[in-house]
């Protein structure tokens, strides 16, 4: 008997990638049934529609269920993907917007905006995850693909639920790196490391002996460019850093730099207004080239690849988002980090890393301080603990600023925020 996988957000213009995923990966994981769950109707008839044309083009025998109802959703689900997104687009825009008007990063998983989204998204996952607990099938595992990854991977592993967090930027680096050396992908594995967009690439290893030192001289100007740091910061330090340390490293030209560009929601915005349409047209059964703009390149990949080997318990080595247990030295047991771990039907294990530098150690450490003050108020509702959060926060604008940003944020969230206004 196959296995019945609920995606949370189903109406999501990622869909129709995820479901491709899967169904390539039939000989793997044997999946009689795909729950779609949204609370947009409309557009989950319109993306459900597509993905059940480009199932029926694979031969893919399961059944394909779109529904507005949680519980139909979640009842006896082996696997429960969230890929939800609190208050839609429009909420992005806000958190890339506001941010800017104090002169801070405008951006939906760091700084000021990943704060006001984990606000939102934190209570409506651990809602979810209760009732996963209740009504799904015994052991059934959580994956989060929300953002902020991390903060709400850490918020599901605290509440004692089973799952793991996931991100794509790991299987991006490593099909790159594959393609590099003509190799299958499977055949390289990264030594990446830190918290979810919060990580360095230490070694890059291909068949075990580790190519990064020639990568680096090699291909350094171009890898430079892509994570937007100067080529000096990568050869000195001898890493790969996440795209997202530019928001640390040079605030002020990130903040300057986007005063001159659409924000990414609007980009977004538009990208999905075609995608729908695109969707709509009953005889499309692939995905449209389109979809490769909107963000999220090997999401679907990553979580097939996952989910497959949680189920047939191959022992793979994949980045994931998983209880540090040792794993980094330095940090808790409990903190949630984003490590190469082994995956078998046991779960993710993680794999025992060096420790991170000094410098990286402080950021690490600075950042999770920040991210366990967030959970704390989402959960609560704790105005004093939130502007503690927004202290703590390396891109918040520091304690003085802090009392008047989140008077800011919860405001512009309020709809979604009922812990902070209980007299509605």
């Amino acid at each position: 008997m196959g296995l019945k996988l609920a995606v949370v957000g189903g109406g999501s213009t990622y869909t129709p990638e995820l479901v491709d995923g899967f169904a390539r990966r039939a000989d793997r994981v044997r999946i009689d049934e795909i729950a779609l769950l949204d609370i947009d109707p409309e557009r989950l008839a319109i993306v459900g529609g597509l993905a059940e044309r480009m199932l029926a083009r694979q031969g893919w025998p399961g059944r394909v269920v779109q529904t507005t109802d949680r519980d139909t959703a979640i009842d006896a689900a082996d696997v429960v993907l969230i890929q939800l997104r609190v208050g839609g687009q429009q909420a992005r825009l806000g958190d890339e917007t506001l941010p800017p008007r104090y002169g801070l990063v405008g951006q939906e998983t760091v700084g000021a905006g990943g704060f006001a989204k984990a606000l939102r998204t934190v209570p409506v996952v651990l809602e979810l995850a209760d009732a996963v607990g209740r009504r799904s099938a015994p052991g059934a595992w959580i994956v989060d693909f929300t953002n902020p990854v991390g903060i709400v991977s850490q918020a599901l592993s605290d509440a004692g639920h089973r799952s793991l967090g996931l991100c794509n930027v790991a299987i991006g680096f490593q099909r790159r790196f594959a393609a590099r050396f003509g190799v299958e992908p499977e055949r390289v594995e990264l030594e990446q490391v830190g918290l979810n967009h919060l990580t360095w690439i230490r070694a890059v290893r291909v068949d075990g002996v580790d190519r990064l030192p020639e990568i680096l001289v090699e291909d350094g100007p171009e890898l430079a460019e892509d994570v937007n740091l100067p080529l000096e910061r990568l050869t000195d330090e001898g890493v790969i850093p996440s795209y997202y340390l530019r928001y640390y490293n040079d605030e002020a030209r990130v903040v300057a730099e986007a005063k001159a560009h659409p924000t990414r929601a609007e980009e977004v915005m538009a990208i999905e207004r075609d995608l729908l349409e695109m969707y709509k047209d009953p005889t499309l059964d692939v995905k449209p080239e389109l979809l490769e703009h909107r963000g999220g390149a090997f999401y679907s990949e990553a979580a097939a690849q996952l989910i497959a080997s949680l189920q047939d318990g191959r022992g793979d080595v994949q980045v994931v988002d998983v209880r540090n247990d040792g794993t980094l030295p330095g940090l808790a047991d409990d903190d949630i980090v984003e490590v190469p771990a082994r995956i078998d039907r046991g779960g993710a294990h993680p794999i025992r890393q060096a420790p991170l530098s000094a410098s990286q150690a402080d950021l690490v450490h600075r950042v999770k301080t920040f991210e366990r003050l967030t959970i704390e108020a989402a959960r609560t509702g704790d105005r004093e603990v939130a502007r503690r959060a927004l202290a703590a926060n390396p891109l918040a604008g520091g304690p003085a600023l802090a009392a008047e940003l989140l008077e800011a944020i919860l405001a512009a969230n309020r709809q979604w925020l009922p812990r902070f206004f209980p007299d509605g």
